[in-house]
Parts: structure tokens; sequence; C-alpha cells
């Protein structure tokens, strides 16, 4: 179901200064004490965290990929006290000057956030462009604002080098990215964003806290996470005044296997939180089982809707891919919904992008699929009945 699609000093390097002393400073050289140091709270995700040790804000991402078994750590520092405190720059993976006003992100899940905290415009370049669905950074990509720097997994280094970035939010899916490595050679620190590697729907959107310091904007990455998390827990308690739980089936084949989200995955919790009966929600594991079609058919050919079957667009699509599909309750009452007709100008499909960061909506979307007595007159964002 999830595609997990796709930060930098340059000017400031020369203002290192390496201590004697492996601590960070104060501008009166008195080291800040632990018990003076303020962890900003985290809620959900568990992925990283943030504190506040004096003048620095430290940023660690414990888990930027799946089983990592390494930490990165963040020192971050007002532009305009880079001169006046003395930072031990060998404790930390990277020492990131903020406001930071040129960025480079590499997923379609960084955008909403830069997006929502109001810094789009610090965007300057991106990979693969043509994924990008919001109309606000699709316009400076057409006016040539953000530029085209290829594939994630292949990234131009030298027109990135030659963007002259602060930052790059970049992402991995197993550590091993060689471009990230060169990046960081030319003195371009590459911080790690592993927002998709939560679980939970309130665990990815907690993220915005992470982007908030980068750019001095914690508190309002604060008010809009509460303002998501307060809409998502308002509908998922609507959801529980529904008078049925319908079954619901999952996913789709993809070479003779048929990939449906584990008990514990992220879209379990939508369907969970939506009040429906997920035909797989006792199963192990937060990715996706493989079974083959014979399973899914006789556990699930009576599931009252299909949500989220892959890439299909329509009925006929189903149809003529496998004839096989046509043996579920779902298809024939024609009561199947997917992800893949929202898409911006270009062809990026919306879900990708903006549903890690806004789970109130994709959950309003499920309850109203399946509880159209509750939200009578709202408007779906993300799913779609499938056409003809």
């Amino acid at each position: 179901m999830k595609k997990i699609v796709f930060l930098l000093i340059i000017a400031f390097i020369s203002c290192k200064k390496e201590p004697k002393k492996a601590t960070s400073e104060t501008p009166n050289n008195i080291p800040v004490k632990k018990e003076d140091a303020v962890d900003i709270p985290i809620e959900y995700a568990k992925g990283f965290s943030i504190q506040k040790q004096g003048n620095l804000t430290i940023i660690k991402v414990n888990a930027p990929w799946p089983n990592a078994h390494k930490t990165y750590t963040y020192a971050l520092i007002d532009k305009k006290k880079m001169e006046t405190i003395r930072i031990n720059s060998s404790l930390y993976d990277a020492v990131i000057p903020t406001p930071v006003n040129r960025l480079v992100a590499t997923s379609t899940t960084h955008i909403p956030a830069i997006e929502a905290l109001g810094v789009e415009n610090t965007l300057i370049g991106f990979p693969g462009t043509n994924y990008v669905s919001s109309k606000k950074v699709r316009k400076k990509i057409d006016e040539g604002k953000v530029t085209n720097l290829g594939l994630n997994e292949s990234i131009n280094t030298e027109v990135l080098v030659n963007l002259q970035p602060e930052l790059i939010m970049g992402f991995t899916v197993e550590g091993q990215n060689k471009t990230y490595s060169t990046i960081e050679n030319a003195g371009i620190p590459v911080v790690y964003n592993g927002d998709w590697v939560e679980e939970t729907p309130l665990g990815k959107a907690e993220w915005i806290k992470f982007f908030g310091p980068f750019f001095q904007k914690g508190r309002e990455a604060d008010s809009i996470f509460n303002s998501i998390a307060k809409s998502y827990q308002e509908a998922k308690t609507l959801a529980t005044t529904a008078k049925n739980k319908p079954t619901v089936l999952s996913g789709s084949m993809f070479k003779d296997i048929w990939y449906v989200p584990a008990g514990k995955s992220w879209v379990a919790h939508f369907l969970e939180d939506a009040n429906a009966n997920y035909l797989w929600k006792d199963s192990f594991g937060t990715g996706s089982l493989s079974l083959n079609f014979e399973t899914v058919l006789e556990k699930a050919k009576n599931a009252d809707f299909w949500i989220g079957p892959g890439q299909f667009v329509s009925y006929n699509q189903l149809k003529e891919t496998n004839m096989h599909y046509t043996q579920f309750k779902a298809y024939k009452d024609k009561k199947i919904y997917t992800y893949s007709l929202a898409t911006g100008a270009t062809g990026g499909i919306l879900y990708y992008e903006l549903a890690p960061n806004r789970p109130d909506i994709v959950l309003k979307d499920i309850i109203h699929i399946l509880h159209p007595e509750i939200l009578p007159d709202y408007k779906t964002v993300f799913f779609k009945q499938l056409q003809p």
C-alpha cells in the first residue's frame, strides 16, 4: 500500500571551531549542565528526539531506516550566534546554522511539512520533481525555482553542489546510499529523516516537529501537530458511534503474490480507528503479508469493502488484469476504493505525499466510506471509488 517515497551547510563550514573541551558552551564559556537541558515532548513518534541544551538544539534520529544500529545526532544553532559560541563539532554528525534558507528535500513526504510551516520557498532542489503533487511546489518547479536532481538513488551531485544548499533532508532504505557520502564529502551535511519508518498514523505526522527547529519554527510545528492529533482523535471517537463494523479487504496481487497490510501496519491502524473489521487485524508484523490468491479469496471473498487495491483505478482494469478479482463481493457490489485516482498535475499520487502528514484526513475518508451516515456531507480527499 505504501510507497515509500523520497538539509546542508556550505557557507558556514568555515565558521566551526574545535574547542578543547567536549561540550557546547554559552557565550560566557559556561558549560551547559545536563539538568538545564530541556526535552521537547514527543508523544507518538519513536524515531527521533529533540532537546534544548543552552544555545543548541540537539536532534537525535535513532530510526533512520528499519533495524538501524546507529543514532544520528545533529546540533542546530542560530546563525547569529555562530561566532560567539564554541561547539565541538566532532560530537555531532552535523552542525547546522538556522534558520535554513536553502533546502534540498528527497522524499515527497517532506514537502507537506515544509509547506505547513510556510517555508516551501526554501526548497531549491528535489529528485524526481514529477512525483510532486503540491500545487504550491509545482508552481515553483514550473517557474524553475526548484531544480530536478534526477533520481533519489542516483542524485546528480554536480548539479546539487552547484545549488549550494544549506541542508539536505535525506532518507535511505538500508543506510547504503553512496550518493549521500559523496555529498557529505563535498562539505554538505545530510540529515536523515525516518518519518516513513513510523508504524502509527500520528507517529508519522509528529515528524513535523522534526522539521520545525531547522527553520526556527518549533512552536509552529507543535501547534500544527496538536491540531492534526486533535482532529484525528475526534474522528476516531466519532467512528465508535457507528452501528455496524464492516469487514474490509486490502491490497492486491503482484506477480502472483497478494500483499496485504499486516495487523500492526500503518494501514491496519487506520482501519481499526475507523471501526472496521479488518480481516487480517490479528496477524503479526508492521509491513505486508505475502499470500497466495486462494488464501485471500477464502478469507475475504465476502468482505463488505475493499480499501486500497494498489495501483488499480477501475473495475475494468481489475477484471482485465485477473478475472479472479471479480469473484469478490466487494467487486460485485462496487465497493472498492482506491487512492490512485487523486493525483497531482504530473501524475504524482497525492496519498504518498500528503497522507503521512495528514492522517486525520485519511481517517475521515475511510470513516465516510465505511460509515457514510456519520459524515454524510464529507467529501473524500484521497480515496475514490474505482471507475467503471
